[in-house]
């Protein structure tokens, strides 16, 4: 599953990567279309790579919990990424404006800003966790799929760590 995991994180630039260079490089706007489009595809893939594995009797384990992870995280960051690289990609490659960082630290839009990129991790982890669900119910026997849900051990202490973090923006900055 790792390798999956790796070649599915792989195929995601790849695929952003070329479409982009479709985009400003080649001033193919349709080839662009079709190669960021198929981008979540990539996510599909991994999805299903787990289900067969799992329905194949393979054992239920890390890689799989971290499969649910990376789609968790695909699915809820997958657009700010992508808006990300385009920013960087049009400033570098055909005269856009510079990207913008995150709001100035101690003002209000940053608060804002910590506290949305906390849900979207929140959305992230939810995500994680019904597809985790969908691994148990596939799998039916909750003695064999309890290495997948070790892993939402550590992703809770992040999750929370990360919270406080994110809204103590809010303490400082009233909101």
């Amino acid at each position: 599953m790792v390798v999956a995991i790796v070649a599915c994180e792989i195929g995601f630039w790849v695929l952003l990567v070329a479409g982009l260079a479709a985009r400003y490089l080649l001033k193919a706007r349709a080839l662009s279309a079709v190669l960021l489009v198929s981008v979540p595809l990539v996510d599909v893939a991994l999805l299903a790579f787990s289900v067969i594995d799992l329905r194949r009797g393979g054992e239920a384990g890390v890689g799989h919990a971290l499969a649910a992870v990376y789609l968790g995280v695909s699915v809820a960051f997958g657009h700010r990424m992508v808006r990300w690289a385009d920013e960087r990609f049009a400033y570098r490659f055909a005269g856009g404006p510079p990207p913008a960082g995150p709001p100035a630290k101690g003002t209000r839009e940053r608060a804002v800003h910590e506290r949305r990129s906390w849900v979207r991790h929140l959305v992230a982890y939810g995500i994680a966790v019904l597809i985790l669900g969908l691994f148990t119910l596939l799998i039916g026997d909750a003695d064999r799929s309890a290495a997948l849900w070790s892993v939402l051990r550590v992703w809770t202490v992040v999750l929370v760590i990360d919270g406080l973090v994110s809204f103590s923006y809010s303490i400082r900055r009233p909101l």
